[in-house]
């Protein structure tokens, strides 16, 4: 999940208050009028006197951010890739499980990062790509192979009736797993990170 701010958005002549979030490629608006702003679309960025200012390709948007302001420019400006995001470090191997997009795994072979479709010891992030609720049966199968402090991913579609949040969460918490964190992924999907409580360690 991004950072969330409560500011006061300007575009195209408009002044609306609302909810400002930091998605991992992406800025969201959410008010009376929402705003969409991929961080693709940006052509030139500045934080000054407590706003961020975006020109994109629709036009100037200002973002009253207050003391955030030079943080999210930091942020948009040098944005983490989606690996680190999710904690992996270069040369930590993983497990993978199901589809998984062609850029995350070209990645984790950049960092050296060995992906196996086995979890075997010293194996301390799992991966598992779903696409639809009827694939979550997967998530006990996987728990059951975790050992210790090792992390379970499940990544699947945003904002899709196929499969929500509420399923994924409620097939972890089945499987014994804790929820602890979720990330956005990429555009079009979204990561919840889950763990062995520590009393069962």
């Amino acid at each position: 999940m991004g950072q969330e701010v409560v500011c006061t958005a300007r575009w195209s002549g408009k002044s609306v208050r609302g909810k400002a979030l930091l998605e991992t490629a992406e800025i969201l608006f959410r008010g009376e009028e929402r705003l969409k702003i991929p961080f693709s679309s940006i052509r030139g960025l500045e934080a000054k006197d407590g706003e961020l200012r975006l020109r994109t390709d629709d036009g100037l948007v200002i973002l009253d951010l207050g003391d955030q302001a030079e943080r999210w420019r930091t942020k948009i400006a040098n944005p983490k890739s989606v690996v680190e995001k999710l904690g992996v470090k270069a040369g930590q191997p993983v497990a993978v499980f199901g589809k998984l997009d062609d850029e995350f795994m070209k990645k984790l072979k950049q960092q050296k990062s060995a992906a196996s479709a086995k979890i075997v010891d010293g194996v301390g992030w799992i991966f598992f790509g779903v696409e639809t609720r009827e694939g979550l049966g997967e998530v006990k199968k996987i728990a059951g192979k975790m050992k210790g402090s090792a992390a379970l991913w499940v990544v699947y579609p945003k904002g899709q009736k196929s499969i929500t949040e509420t399923d994924v969460i409620g097939a972890g918490r089945k499987a014994g797993l804790k929820d602890v964190k979720v990330v956005g992924f990429s555009a079009t999907h979204t990561a919840l990170k889950f763990v062995i409580p520590m009393e069962r360690r």
